[in-house]
């Protein structure tokens, strides 16, 4: 099953606020819902942030009252800013929105047949996804072994895609190989995607979980609980890996007890032109830290610090896991060094 579906202008996908507890399926018909979702984490995950903007730009042409060609890509770039602003750091919004602002500025014809093909475009965003995630499941479980008991953090499954997922992508392909993996998942405070999404997909799935706190990884390492690392990736830059706060601990800690630590992610998620610097960090809501749930956790008039992401060096990646195959961080240089994202 998909997380994200597209038809006759509705797009319907899962309120990953709900999760585990509750599966509610909400149905998006405006750009604007579509913002608010990604604003309030109904949807998110690199990957399927960038379906659901592309989607949301169909919407927009979809529902147009434009009368030419001119006044629609007006309505577009208006969506595009707003969809633009709402998650700062996951570089594959960024690619999508340009990518269908681009098929509709280049494409001549009636408003219809540009309403059309920029549908049909958002819906290719979708299906290369999918596609890319199932490749890189293919080219990650080479370097799985029977046994092993990876750790992981945030959720990287087919919650964060449009479909099967980058690094649990990765676990689920060597899994079916017949490969017996364990897998030892991280809460991922404050938002807990470890314990909320990442724990109910392997559970779901028949592959065996245990679940720790984000301050527990130094313990697993240090133990020899686990003997490898995959996560996710919402930006890759030329020296750094952007993902979810935390994520730059684990690859330290990683390092230093000579543990492999790999990054699985799309090529829509390479931004390599750029550098750590020039990357804008989310910084989310005092009350993400405030409050456990409904109840407050902390006293009045504390000062709160809620980066939603971290950058890994790439000195502590020791491969790049993506559709076209295993590299090192240095082959990704050279190979996709021309990869950019319009921000």
């Amino acid at each position: 099953m998909r997380t994200i579906e597209w038809e006759d202008g509705v797009v319907t996908t899962i309120d990953q606020t709900k999760l585990p507890l509750e599966t509610v399926f909400i149905k998006l018909k405006s750009c604007m819902e579509i913002a608010e979702a990604l604003k309030t984490m109904k949807i998110r995950g690199a990957p399927l942030i960038g379906a659901a903007a592309a989607y949301a730009l169909a919407l927009t042409a979809y529902y147009s009252k434009a009368e030419n060609k001119q006044q629609l890509l007006e309505e577009l770039e208006y969506s595009a800013t707003m969809l633009r602003k709402t998650r700062p750091t996951a570089v594959n919004l960024f690619w999508a929105v340009e990518r269908i602002l681009n098929k509709a500025r280049k494409k001549e014809g009636e408003v219809k047949e540009i309403v059309q093909t920029i549908i049909e475009e958002a819906e290719k965003i979708s299906d290369e996804d999918a596609e890319a995630n199932r490749k890189m499941g293919f080219y990650g479980a080479q370097l799985l072994n029977n046994g092993d008991v990876i750790l992981t953090h945030c959720n990287a499954g087919s919650l964060a895609t449009v479909e099967y997922g980058t690094a649990l992508g990765v676990i689920r392909a060597a899994t079916a190989q017949g490969k017996k993996i364990k897998v030892v998942a991280t809460e991922t405070r404050p938002l807990l995607q470890g314990a909320r999404l990442t724990a109910y997909e392997l559970k779901r799935d028949g592959i065996p979980v245990r679940l720790i706190t984000d301050s527990m990884v130094g313990y697993v390492m240090f133990n020899g609980l686990i003997n490898k690392v995959i996560v996710g990736a919402d930006r890759i830059v030329r020296d750094a890996v952007f993902n979810k706060i935390g994520t730059y601990t684990i690859a330290v800690l990683a390092k230093e007890h000579n543990i492999p630590f790999y990054v699985a992610a799309p090529t829509s998620t390479f931004d390599l032109v750029r550098s750590t610097e020039e990357v804008e960090i989310e910084q989310r809501k005092p009350e993400e830290v405030l409050y456990c749930g409904s109840k407050r956790t902390a006293p009045e008039d504390i000062e709160v610090l809620n980066p939603a992401f971290d950058a890994t060096p790439l000195e502590y990646v020791t491969a790049i896991i993506c559709e076209k195959g295993v590299f090192s961080p240095s082959e990704i240089l050279t190979v996709y060094k021309d990869e950019t994202k319009v921000r």
